[in-house]
């Protein structure tokens, strides 16, 4: 897997926020098809870890035409994301706790409008790469779930890393890289909380943003 869980103090309004608005806010386990979790239409975009939501939420209100899931499995940055959710009224952002990967996989061929990973961790030894979420056969599944033209949006304040995830990307067929080779951090996205605690211990912080070849790939981001 390409996370720990690692256990956090539950405050009592996420504790709450958990018993209260999950329910609302869930996408069910055995659900397929995670379009079929909104009642609307629009972009369908999918963050892979969203931490303590904060981005997230930012992004929903800024996008309020676009269907998001966040996935995570941290359940004090879910009670979080879901109190914001709540005191916005958002109801274009559905959840899903569990492995990313798992989730992807149940997805539909071509079903999806954009990835987007922010900060993932880096797993920076050497002997546990091969826990970087950013990999040959997430590549390949990315790919597979990506309409043509989507996007995937990745961003790390750990060089190595993002060195690492063009290489894995300029291997992986159907992906055209939209950087030279980086982009500078798109207007849909904020600054973040792990950003900037990587700011102020002196990292560079990097987005990557490349396009699935195909039909429609001459086509803007769906959010744009």
């Amino acid at each position: 897997r390409s996370f720990v869980r690692r256990p956090g103090r539950l405050t009592p309004a996420q504790q709450k926020a958990l018993e209260s608005l999950l329910p609302r806010y869930a996408i069910d386990a055995g659900a397929d098809r995670l379009a079929d979790a909104f009642d609307s239409d629009g972009p369908l975009i999918v963050e892979i870890g969203f931490g303590n939501g904060e981005a997230l939420c930012w992004m929903a209100r800024n996008e309020p035409d676009a269907r998001f899931v966040g996935i995570e499995v941290h359940e004090p940055g879910v009670g979080r994301l879901l109190r914001c959710l709540d005191a916005h009224a958002l109801d274009n952002v559905r959840v899903a706790m569990r492995d990313a990967v798992d989730v992807l996989q149940a997805q539909p061929d071509e079903s999806i409008d954009m990835l987007r990973v922010y900060f993932p961790d880096p797993w920076p030894k050497k002997r546990h790469h091969k826990r970087r979420i950013v990999s040959p056969s997430f590549a390949a599944l990315a790919n597979r779930v990506l309409r043509p033209g989507g996007q995937l949006h990745l961003a790390t304040d750990w060089v190595p890393y993002a060195d690492w995830m063009h290489e894995v990307l300029a291997a992986a067929p159907g992906f055209e890289n939209l950087g030279d080779p980086d982009v500078p951090r798109p207007a849909w996205r904020p600054e973040t909380h792990f950003e900037r605690r990587g700011l102020k211990r002196g990292h560079e912080v990097r987005d990557l943003l490349y396009r699935k070849r195909g039909s429609g790939s001459g086509e803007n981001a769906p959010n744009t």
